[in-house]
């Protein structure tokens, strides 16, 4: 049984700072693909910055005292962002994968009490968006249901969940690389898409 959002919320903030940014690196790894199709079919991007930011975000978990200029990686990852003229839907789903990206760098900078939120509920949002787009379902009440019940949404829960229970867990090298195993999820997106080789 899936757990219920606020539930789900309340635990995620209640993690240990460490833990809230493995949650966030995992579900960032989920989100590249996203922003490499992106990247792959407008030209516009660079999904190497992004990888090479969120690797150094997981150096930063695994080796202690790993010496990062995150300043200098968040000015990086700036750049990767979509035009601002560009309002389409993947360029929306790619602004996503660079917030988030953004906002675990926050936290490695300072304060970011609600960054591990905000992570995870741009992931679901993004899902509720796709299923509105793909869907055309015009009945608000009926378009609720469909998303409420769609498998992206269930695969979405779960998968949040399973990392949530992950990062529970004693954070050491062979956790956080099972954790971003499960992020990467095989290389298909929270949208259900993936690059093709």
């Amino acid at each position: 049984m899936a757990s219920t959002p606020s539930g789900f919320y309340q635990r995620l903030q209640a993690l240990p700072l460490p833990a809230q940014q493995a949650f966030m690196a995992a579900l960032c790894e989920r989100l590249l693909p996203n922003y490499a199709l992106y990247a792959q079919t407008t030209g516009h991007g660079d999904v190497h910055t992004l990888r090479t930011v969120l690797d150094l975000v997981w150096e930063q978990l695994s080796v202690r005292g790993a010496n990062i200029d995150f300043a200098r990686q968040a000015e990086k990852l700036a750049e990767c962002e979509p035009p601002e003229e560009d309002d389409s839907f993947g360029a929306r789903r790619a602004l996503d994968a660079v917030v988030s990206l953004s906002s675990i760098l926050d936290t490695l900078q300072g304060e970011a009490p609600e960054a591990v939120l905000d992570v995870s509920r741009t992931s679901r949002a993004g899902v509720r968006a796709f299923i509105e787009l793909t869907e055309g379902e015009e009945d608000a009440q009926k378009l609720a249901l469909l998303i409420r019940d769609h498998p992206l949404t269930e695969d979405e829960n779960n998968f949040q969940d399973a990392v949530l229970e992950a990062v529970s867990e004693p954070l050491d090298k062979n956790a956080l690389k099972a954790i971003r195993q499960l992020g990467r999820n095989d290389g298909i997106s929270n949208l259900g898409l993936s690059l093709e080789d």
